[in-house]
């Protein structure tokens, strides 16, 4: 495997998750989601309902939101510690071996090393909604609603911490219709690109 690292960002009912778990069984390397949450919460103290909620989402649907939030003495938000907690878990994460890190800013955490492969998820919203409403039980309406908000929160606090835009192709290595090409042929060319 020439290239050791896969991150992989998603928009939600995507399949980005499902796709990553494949590639890391495929490949026999670790997959790290909630596994950052667990270790962020052990090295911060902080819950991690709280880490779940508020590490990979803006704590409003609108970028000023950040600027209401409570700041310490030296101007630091809870936020902007959460981020600073995840980087390094993510970052020690990394220096372990071959893995695969889903969402959490790490494609922009990881841009300067040269042995990873940044791939973007997305989907036609179609297919999202009725994967959506599948896995949560929810009416087309209620997966709309969570779909758009959830994505809207990714995208800020995406833009927050990185100061770029989120699922733009610039940032990342690939990006990926999985509506069109399915999770199987999206996970085989990932795969590629990292070998």
């Amino acid at each position: 495997m020439e290239k050791k690292i896969i991150t992989i960002s998603r928009e939600f009912g995507s399949g980005g998750r499902y796709i990553g778990r494949q590639i890391a069984a495929k490949l026999g390397i670790a997959f790290y989601d909630k596994d950052i949450i667990l270790k962020t919460a052990e090295e911060t103290g902080l819950s991690e309902e709280f880490i779940e909620k508020k590490g990979e989402y803006s704590p409003a649907k609108s970028i000023f939101s950040y600027a209401f939030v409570g700041r310490d003495s030296t101007g630091i938000s809870l936020d902007d510690y959460l981020y600073t907690a995840q980087r390094k878990v993510i970052l020690e994460i990394a220096e372990k071996g071959p893995c695969v890190i889903v969402g959490r800013c790490a494609d922009y955490i990881l841009r300067e090393r040269t042995d990873c492969v940044h791939v973007f998820i997305h989907g036609d919203q179609r297919v999202k909604l009725e994967r959506i409403c599948a896995l949560y039980q929810k009416t087309e309406a209620g997966a709309l609603k969570l779909m758009k908000d959830t994505d809207k929160k990714r995208s800020i606090n995406y833009r927050y911490n990185t100061d770029q835009e989120w699922g733009n192709a610039q940032n990342y290595t690939m990006t990926l219709n999985s509506s069109v090409l399915g999770y199987e042929k999206c996970a085989r060319l990932i795969m590629e690109a990292a070998d």
